[in-house]
């Protein structure tokens, strides 16, 4: 039986991404702890890791910089 798309918040998606990053457990683990495919967790992954430098220069419409 075919499993229905589901959506996932972006908050969940970032917490699973960075299980992942954090390296303590295989994508395996990951997958089985938040019910979700590995290739869905890599992809999560490599996501975060492409756009991290924007929450540190990110444009001024996307991050608002207090300090300037």
């Amino acid at each position: 039986m075919k499993r229905t798309r589901r959506n996932h918040a972006p908050g969940f998606k970032a917490k699973v991404a960075l299980a992942a990053i954090k390296g303590d457990k295989t994508l395996a683990e990951l997958a089985e702890q938040f019910d979700v495919h590995p290739n869905q967790i890599s992809e999560w992954k490599q996501q975060l890791q492409e756009s991290a430098a924007d929450v540190f220069g990110g444009t001024p419409s996307r991050c608002h910089n207090h300090f300037t």
